[in-house]
């Protein structure tokens, strides 16, 4: 194939428009024009026929043309002719007479044969034949005449072709016409209905070179740029969330990074430290080789727990929820007491149902609350915020763990109430939730401190949490409880303690089918140890 029509061929879509629309009004004024043109044809031609058919030749000249009474080739009443007819005999034996009616005395004429067998005319219906000069044709029509002869009336076609002429250079005129007029007039129609098209072009060609704040303009919202201009801003919107979540997870990714290979850099330096000495000075008395023994297994437990903790915090929202069991959580916080209890028999924790929000009497009647999810995780959250209370209070502190249910109160902000921190998204407003509360009479928390708790390795800066773990132990729990489809709330002010509240979806279903009357077990045996 030649490079030429390669050239020729329009790479643009403006220019692709204008051509198309150029052939196809050129064709349409075109079509239009050879309808015209061969109407007006088949009507001039019509005339001529209803003028030979209406023609009736003097009886006198059929018989001065049979008896020759002229001497000449024409008739002697040629002068009783319209100036445009001719007529010509045949005689009974079928031969062209050389007599002829001229109405104008002109030499040209139709191109008749000789002999009646090839004229091919039947009597009364007109036919075209060409004429003897070359010039324009004849319209001829072919009569039985006197005494067994044939007469043939003919009429020039040279108005008629004429007329067809001017009206075909007239066609090509106005086609040419149209065309330019289309190719002018619609290039500024298309580059107009394009121009919100080419906005969209050149706005994302800014946003492919890196402007991702901006969005596409969309200011024809019916057209189909509009729709065009809508799902693209639709798509960018996304791409921006999904770039966006991909920026913070990589910052939370690095920062945990950092932030777990500080954790482990102390408990290993140690580590190294104590393992050096022991190896340095192979003659130090047995009790400071004891002791550095065992500082090496205390480092060494401090980041096993940190490890375990971290692969915790990895599997968090591993169980689907179609494993979910029904847990009783008044059970759950019982165990939950006498696990830490043993751990720190120093403290007293206290085992109650919750109350009406607002009222400060405590002394509801303990109920049963089931709830749905993976009772291993529900019960690291109680024991997590338990340790949390014992750890981070002084001694003789109160800690109260309250069970119940509640209707989430509104908020038309859709964010927390006033004094609420959670890193968990809301439940839906009206919401019944199953309620563990954990609450101390503490010290509480600074607001900057509250805000971070929490964050992943963050410890808040006290004399009572001088001595604190890893500072993954709350991270873990809000987890658990988002996995868990909950929530983990904190309430907290200065001088005012701390209360940690887990909130999960309540299902009546399960409590109605393990127990069907709807009332509380016996009595759970809680170990109070004394102070």
């Amino acid at each position: 194939m030649s490079r030429w029509p390669r050239r020729l061929k329009p790479r643009s879509l403006r220019a692709r428009l204008v051509l198309g629309t150029t052939l196809l009004a050129t064709s349409a004024v075109l079509l239009c024009q050879a309808a015209g043109l061969a109407l007006l044809h088949t009507w001039l031609t019509d005339q001529v026929d209803g003028r030979l058919t209406r023609f009736q030749p003097l009886t006198r000249l059929y018989r001065d043309v049979v008896d020759g009474r002229t001497a000449t080739g024409e008739a002697a009443g040629s002068d009783d002719l319209p100036s445009d007819y001719r007529v010509y005999f045949y005689d009974s034996g079928g031969h062209r007479l050389a007599l002829s009616l001229n109405g104008d005395g002109g030499s040209a004429g139709p191109r008749l044969p000789w002999a009646e067998s090839a004229l091919g005319l039947k009597n009364g219906r007109p036919a075209t034949v060409a004429a003897t000069d070359g010039g324009s044709t004849w319209r001829v029509i072919a009569r039985s005449g006197v005494d067994g002869t044939r007469v043939v009336v003919a009429l020039p076609l040279n108005e008629v072709d004429e007329a067809t002429s001017r009206m075909l250079w007239f066609s090509i005129v106005v086609g040419v016409a149209v065309a330019a007029g289309v190719i002018l007039f619609g290039s500024l129609v298309v580059r107009l209905g394009l121009l919100p098209l080419a906005r969209v072009e050149q706005t994302a060609r800014r946003i492919a070179d890196g402007e991702l704040q901006l969005s596409v303009p969309d200011r024809h919202a019916v057209t189909e740029v509009g729709h065009l201009s809508r799902a693209l801003n639709t798509m960018l919107d996304r791409l921006r969330t999904a770039l966006h979540r991909a920026e913070t997870s990589e910052q939370r990714l690095r920062r945990f990074l950092a932030d777990a290979g500080h954790e482990l850099r102390t408990p290993l330096t140690s580590l190294q430290g104590f393992a050096e000495l022991l190896e340095q000075e192979p003659g130090m008395s047995a009790t400071r080789r004891q002791e550095a023994q065992q500082l090496i297994v205390r480092n060494a437990e401090r980041m096993s727990h940190l490890v375990d903790s971290l692969i915790q915090l990895a599997r968090l929202g591993d169980v689907p929820a179609a494993q979910w069991q029904s847990v009783d959580l008044l059970s759950l916080a019982a165990d939950s007491i006498a696990a830490v209890a043993v751990r720190h028999p120093d403290r007293s924790i206290a085992l109650g149902a919750l109350g009406a929000p607002g009222d400060d009497s405590r002394d509801a009647e303990l109920d049963i609350v089931d709830a749905v999810g993976d009772p291993h995780q529900l019960a690291q959250i109680l024991s997590n915020l338990l340790t949390n209370a014992c750890a981070h209070t002084p001694p003789g502190t109160r800690i109260q763990v309250r069970v119940g249910t509640l209707h989430v109160r509104p908020n038309a902000e859709g964010t927390d109430l006033p004094g609420r921190i959670s890193a968990n998204p809301p439940l839906s407003p009206g919401t019944r939730v199953c309620v563990v509360e954990v609450a101390d009479d503490g010290t509480g928390l600074a607001g900057a401190d509250a805000r971070r708790v929490f964050e992943r390795f963050y410890r808040a800066a006290s004399a009572e949490r001088a001595t604190a773990g890893s500072g993954l132990g709350l991270a873990i729990a809000s987890s658990a409880a988002e996995a868990n489809g909950g929530r983990l709330e904190l309430d907290t002010r200065p001088g005012g303690g701390c209360t940690f509240r887990l909130l999960l979806p309540h299902q009546p279903a399960a409590r109605s089918a393990q127990h069907p009357q709807g009332r509380a077990r016996p009595p759970l045996p809680v170990p109070t140890p004394s102070t």
